[in-house]
């Protein structure tokens, strides 16, 4: 992945409305939401989210539908950090992502988020040697029953989390030969209309600098607009979603011109940093 801006520290307003004085009628609308809790923002990915200060649980509270986490294979143990020297032993995938959605799921009755069908996408970004760390991640993510969504001889059953597997293409290999998986493979554009299915290559990923010029400044050149449709048209016809790292992440009207064209070309998940920042753009653009 593309390296990005160190993020700014999030906060929210959750905590101060907390407290906010019950209107007539509230007592219905919080049973309610207790039923179904705020609509998800399915299309909102976290880029190394694990650089948040509460991973996984900022992006949740944020109601993104995707966030993505790099591990390390250390020993028997998967390591989540973006640099080698940010290695902790207390940083495992199982502490900062498997546990707790494992937790958050069975508190849900089978969901993410509450009272919404869908299934939450863990990308995961291998960051060292791709067959023999991705055959570890296998075991591990075989611990935790009915979480995922799973690939068994020829059919997809789906799980409320979907487990994406990018980084090191040498992951590839083992993960083609398993007639039963937890986990599927993220393709680049050049897997686009290759024999591989979208039940191996659910994710078209690539990096946005290298098939655009434009970066959110002046006009969408046509060509590239059209670049951008024919490339969503193909993967939609398959069944693939499309993502793009490395596209603009700095507030203001260059990102905000970006996004819009992301959205409305259908593009699938739209890549950031900034959680509080995609949260308000897409509310405000009435995106699921």
């Amino acid at each position: 992945m593309a390296l990005t801006t160190r993020r700014r520290a999030l906060t929210t307003l959750g905590a101060a409305l907390a407290g906010a004085v019950a209107l007539p009628g509230a007592s219905a609308i919080a049973g309610e939401a207790k039923k179904h809790g705020p609509r998800p923002l399915w299309r909102a990915h976290a880029h190394n989210d694990y650089e948040h200060p509460r991973p996984l649980l900022d992006a949740l509270d944020h109601r993104f539908g995707s966030v993505e986490a790099d591990i390390y294979l250390v020993g028997d143990q998967l390591l989540v950090a973006h640099d080698p020297e940010d290695l902790d032993p207390a940083r495992t995938l199982e502490s900062l992502y498997l546990d707790t959605l494992a937790a958050r799921v069975k508190a849900n009755h089978g969901r993410v988020y509450r009272g919404h069908r869908g299934s939450l996408q863990l990308l995961i970004d291998i960051k060292t040697e791709g067959a023999s760390t991705y055959l570890e991640l296998d075991r591990h993510l075989r611990r935790y029953k009915h979480l995922f969504t799973t690939y068994a001889h020829g059919r997809v059953f789906p799980g409320p989390v979907t487990a994406v597997i990018s980084g090191d293409r040498g992951a590839r290999v083992p993960m083609a030969a398993q007639t039963v998986r937890r986990a599927f493979y993220d393709g680049r554009l050049a897997d686009l209309g290759s024999p591989a299915p979208a039940s191996f290559i659910p994710l078209i990923s690539d990096n946005w600098t290298l098939n655009f010029t434009w970066r959110g400044v002046g006009a969408f050149p046509d060509a590239e607009r059209q670049k951008l449709r024919t490339i969503m048209q193909a993967a939609h016809s398959r069944g693939q979603k499309v993502r793009f790292w490395a596209t603009p992440d700095l507030a203001g009207p260059a990102r905000d011109a970006l996004w819009t064209e992301l959205l409305a070309a259908d593009v699938d998940f739209i890549n950031t940093d900034d959680l509080l920042g995609l949260e308000a753009f897409l509310d405000a653009h009435e995106q699921a």
